[in-house]
């Protein structure tokens, strides 16, 4: 049955199928930064699939995450950055620290519903070429999350910048994001979310993990376009459904964040273009720049609406 057939019950998180596929072949690394009650549930949902060996790398988190989580399960592998490293960064130390043939990577915010890891081993068990398998990403009010993309033409990517936030339907955004996505079958995609993906242990140490220059954002892009341009492959497996609760820790530097997105981006794009398109790289950073000011004057006026409507 397709996850878009499912009854709720059968992709509720904690279900069961598959358990022997994942234990002892999948570890599951959880980058956290202050994800508070989010990072037990996600912990919890990965115990209710099988996983056995769970690292957390804890980007020098002050909310007790990471002591609620020692006391509610004593097996977690703790590793302590000690500062902000990243996402990617702090990925990459967990990677290290694991010997599995198969590494979810995940945010401290998302709950793996049943069944969904031992969709993803099957999907990279059966082709040894994947090094990255995506699962369908739900967000908390259930909608799809657009988690697997294409890389976006200079064409997509200015009309997907100038209106993607004014009208999220409009055709360039459509084509980035892969509106006409199939929910029912596996798909071969230019790359999926670092939010949560299971990856091929031997792709990421040839490709040498994360780009550690991106603090966040695209880190995720640029990996699987390193494991394209090497020969791997990258998939979409919609019967893999997690749930991703986003924005937990960035909400509470809302600008640091949107400043980090627009520069990941402007980097992913100075080092991938090629050729005449080069040649645009200074109208992106101007057009970037122009989004980010606009983008951050809406974050403020809502702020001050939200500010207005608790004082009334």
């Amino acid at each position: 049955m397709s996850a878009a057939g499912r009854r709720p019950d059968d992709t509720a998180p904690g279900a069961d199928p598959g358990r022997e596929a994942v234990a002892g072949r999948v570890c599951a690394v959880v980058v956290n930064h202050e994800a508070g009650a989010a990072l037990l549930e996600c912990v919890a949902s990965l115990r209710a699939e099988g996983v056995v060996e769970v690292i957390v790398v804890d980007n020098a988190s002050s909310d007790g995450s990471t002591e609620a989580l020692v006391s509610a399960d004593g097996a977690v592998r703790l590793v302590q950055t000690g500062t902000n490293l990243g996402y990617g960064a702090a990925a990459n130390r967990g990677i290290d620290a694991t010997g599995l043939e198969l590494v979810l990577v995940s945010n401290p915010d998302v709950a793996v519903h049943g069944g969904a890891l031992a969709a993803l081993v099957e999907v990279l068990g059966a082709d040894p070429v994947l090094a990255v398998a995506g699962p369908r990403i739900l967000e908390a009010d259930g909608t799809r999350y657009p988690s697997a993309r294409r890389f976006p033409s200079l064409v997509d990517a200015a009309g997907h910048a100038l209106l993607g936030d004014l009208a999220p339907n409009n055709r360039f955004t459509r084509r980035y994001r892969m509106g006409d996505l199939a929910t029912d079958q596996v798909t071969e995609v230019d790359w999926v979310s670092g939010a949560c993906f299971l990856a091929r242990r031997r792709a990421l140490e040839e490709l040498g993990g994360f780009d550690e220059s991106y603090f966040m954002y695209a880190e995720d892009t640029d990996l699987c376009w390193r494991a394209r341009r090497a020969g791997w492959g990258v998939v979409y497996v919609p019967d893999a459904v997690v749930t991703h609760v986003q924005g937990i820790s960035t909400a509470r530097r809302p600008y640091r964040m949107l400043v980090a997105h627009h520069r990941s981006v402007f980097r992913f794009a100075t080092r991938t273009e090629r050729g005449w398109r080069r040649l645009a790289l200074p109208a992106t950073a101007v057009l970037l720049a122009l989004r980010l000011a606009v983008t951050c004057a809406r974050q403020a006026l809502g702020e001050l609406r939200s500010a207005a409507r608790r004082a009334e």
